[in-house]
């Protein structure tokens, strides 16, 4: 009779067997899901910036956006509750949602002309450049 050793692989035994070079982003992986903070595309153009933030579910009134000082804050805050009544039971649901990001605008922005769009679970800021030596000025930005 021969005697086969099994590997089963768990969390700790992968944790632990992975060289120590490896990083721990590349170790989580699709393992867990570290952080709520929605994805952001930046992309620059000659007379531009713009900003694409991917966050579905939420509506423009969910959004508060600033500018202030160089840096661009993104925040946005959703409640959902629901409640269901039946003849032998109530249910009811909760759910919160809520991130904040933050950018450091080069010197060469318009601050105050700053624009916000959101639609189809995509919130599009667009900030345009301008020519050295202009201030930069606190502004609320409107979405629409």
């Amino acid at each position: 009779m021969t005697l086969l050793k099994r590997r089963i692989p768990t969390l700790l035994s992968d944790f632990f067997d992975e060289p120590f070079s490896t990083s721990v982003a590349d170790w989580f992986g699709d393992r867990l899901w570290i952080s709520r903070q929605p994805r952001v595309n930046i992309d620059e153009k000659n007379e531009q910036f713009d900003i694409e933030v991917a966050a579905p579910g939420m509506k423009k009134e969910d959004f508060h956006i600033t500018c202030d000082n160089g840096l661009l804050t993104i925040k946005a805050e959703r409640e959902e509750k629901k409640e269901e009544k039946q003849r032998n039971y109530t249910r009811r649901e909760y759910n919160y949602n809520s991130f904040c990001r933050s950018f450091t605008l080069p010197e060469n922005v318009k601050s105050e002309e700053v624009s916000a769009k959101y639609d189809n679970g995509i919130l599009r800021v667009t900030v345009p450049k301008k020519v050295k030596g202009e201030a930069k000025a606190k502004k609320e930005i409107p979405v629409s």
